[in-house]
């Protein structure tokens, strides 16, 4: 039987159950900030189990059934073994009722009998598995045991052997802080769980207690993965057609499972509209495909296909290029960083001047060969977490000005035009002498902005003189050196330091081409190429200020009129840069609907 087989199945099973058959959500969860990702079936159905919405008002049946996308990363460290994935796909079938309504005839809603009823038919008869055995809560102090299963498996099947297992194997939810939850039953098949079928009976607050739901439900499922394992008697989810196919049959090793699996739930992201950043979901998905990088001896372009191939029929995927351009970048990152791992570098260091992640360096240090250089090196995250809090004070500007100071990020752009903002800020002080002090700057992997003191404003003589010389100074590929000195002869040395921020006792001088700069900030090891510096016009306070009013109108208007928060969240900070010309895009916006005329027309305006 294939995967595709299997998903039919189950839903022309469960159909036949007086069951609506419901699409997959996103994997962005709508209205549900407790997450980012959908992480189990139920997630999207959670408004019933609260009698927020009506079941027979949307599905015209309390009952549900559906083959859901999810993600979960908290095993991440177990991929690339028999059974632990970030993405799979969830079988589950889903009933809201309160215990007067629980017959499941005709769409009404059922309860306990009826869900191991249904269970024990589809592995047993439809499937022909033989369970090992079951599981029920075996209840605490908090809840109470669940006997009412026990006693229906137990006249389901008098032969089956049931076990009773704790709170953290059988007791499920709530998915984040909050939410609807209660005692499972599981069914085991050679020693793997298949089937969780849970029986949300309570609500938990953030406060820890637990209430009774009104609408008392059920709530299961089945990770398709796992299930194929043993339908297609396999070793472990990666023999199964889900991740094999005429291209790659066999994975060798570990590494191998790690990349295919990142790979696929990189893919899967993207498709539903996540892109690479350095926070939440965004940074989920960076982590994954840099995982992937490290681990691939081969460039990723050909894992990415496969996968493609192998849901062709079940899912539309398409990356738009997002992985390889990931990948290009961070190998970059790598190839360097991991010269100075090797020499045992403080991991901050690592960070902040390479770009090298801590995630990536503590498994590093843990997962190199025996006698590899880096191997067993110690890592003081107390030592890690305290220096970037200190970091990230130091990035933050006191101005009151338009500017937030601060990288965006450590990627190699970013540190490009990191490093042509110091040599920006001293071309103005040797232009316009040394009375110019910054006051902020923000500096993304787009562009650098410079927010300096200055009592007039400058002539276009002045403009074209400092662009000259930091164009000059670009083509002698000035060697950036990093030091780290006591406070005080940094100051000696006449070190630039930040307006308004604070330094200790130590701190990191950078000399570019002799010109010193004191900052806790990355630099290159050569100064940036010139195509990475353009000049911009220096807007008035009152222009900044009617620029930021009508980039957010547009920002805000083009949600409303596209609905696709990625793509319009990708270029924000474009339009937030005070280019000319955003009118005329902003009209041209506004007359398409169609998702990629509006990327092309927003790269166009970027271009030029």
């Amino acid at each position: 039987m294939t995967s595709s087989e299997l998903r039919r199945k189950f839903l022309d099973f469960f159909a036949k159950k007086n069951h609506k058959i419901v699409s997959s959500s996103s994997l962005v969860p709508e209205n549900d900030p407790s997450v980012l990702f959908t992480a189990a079936g139920m997630q999207q159905f959670k408004p019933y189990y609260t009698g927020a919405r009506d079941a027979i008002k949307d599905f015209g049946s309390k009952n549900v059934c559906s083959v859901q996308k999810c993600v979960r990363t908290g095993d991440i460290d177990k991929v690339g073994d028999d059974m632990h994935l970030t993405f799979f796909e969830m079988l589950g079938n889903f009933s809201f009722a309160s215990p007067a309504e629980a017959s499941g005839e005709d769409g009404a809603g059922y309860g306990k009998r009826e869900a191991i009823q249904y269970a024990h038919e589809f592995i047993t008869k439809e499937l022909g598995l033989e369970i090992e055995y079951v599981s029920v809560f075996e209840g605490d102090t908090e809840t109470p045991a669940d006997n009412e299963s026990r006693e229906i498996w137990a006249s389901v099947d008098s032969n089956l052997k049931i076990k009773n297992h704790n709170r953290v194997d059988n007791f499920w939810g709530p998915t984040g802080d909050e939410g609807p939850c209660g005692p499972t039953t599981e069914i085991y098949i050679n020693g793997v769980e298949i089937w969780n079928i849970v029986f949300n009976e309570y609500y938990k607050n953030k406060d820890g207690s637990y209430i009774p739901l009104e609408v008392k439900g059920v709530d299961t499922g089945m990770g398709l993965e796992r299930l194929l394992v043993q339908v297609q008697k396999k070793n472990n989810v990666y023999e199964t057609d889900l991740f094999t196919n005429v291209e790659h049959s066999v994975f060798n090793n570990r590494e191998e499972r790690i990349v295919a699996d990142h790979i696929k739930a990189s893919l899967f992201m993207i498709s539903d509209g996540v892109l690479p950043s350095n926070t939440g979901a965004g940074y989920v998905l960076r982590r994954l495909i840099r995982r992937a990088v490290r681990f691939s001896k081969i460039q990723l372009t050909q894992e990415i296909e496969r996968i493609k191939k192998i849901y062709r029929d079940v899912y539309i995927l398409d990356d738009n290029g997002e992985i390889e351009k990931e990948e290009n970048k961070f190998r970059q990152t790598l190839a360097h960083g991991m010269k100075e791992f090797e020499k045992g570098i403080d991991p901050f260091i690592l960070f902040t001047t390479y770009g090298f992640p801590i995630e990536l360096t503590l498994e590093l240090a843990k997962d190199l060969p025996a006698g590899k250089a880096g191997k067993g090196i110690k890592i003081d995250m107390e030592d890690f977490n305290k220096k970037m809090t200190e970091h990230q004070k130091l990035s933050q500007t006191s101005s009151a000005g338009v500017f937030k100071g601060g990288l965006a990020d450590h990627e190699p752009q970013t540190i490009k035009h990191h490093t042509a903002h110091h040599l920006l800020l001293a071309a103005l002080q040797h232009v316009l002498g040394v009375s110019v002090h910054q006051k902020g700057s923000n500096v993304t992997e787009e562009r650098l902005r410079l927010d300096f003191s200055f009592d007039r404003k400058l002539t276009d003589e002045e403009k074209k003189a400092v662009e000259d010389l930091v164009n000059e100074k670009i083509k002698e590929g000035l060697v950036v050196e990093h030091k780290e000195i006591p406070k005080a002869e940094a100051e000696k040395l006449g070190a630039e330091m930040e307006f308004g921020a604070k330094y200790g006792d130590i701190v990191s001088v950078y000399l570019i081409g002799g010109k010193r700069s004191l900052k806790d900030a990355p630099r290159l090891d050569f100064a940036c190429p010139s195509e990475a510096w353009r000049r911009r016009e220096e807007p008035s306070v009152e222009k900044k200020l009617k620029i930021m009013v009508e980039h957010t109108k547009l920002f805000e208007e083009l949600l409303g009129t596209h609905k696709n928060f990625a793509i319009m969240k990708k270029h924000y900070r474009a339009y937030c840069s005070g280019f000319d010309g955003a009118k005329e895009l902003r009209i041209k916006l506004m007359e398409t609907k169609d998702a990629n005329e509006v990327e092309n027309l927003v790269n166009d305006f970027l271009k030029h």
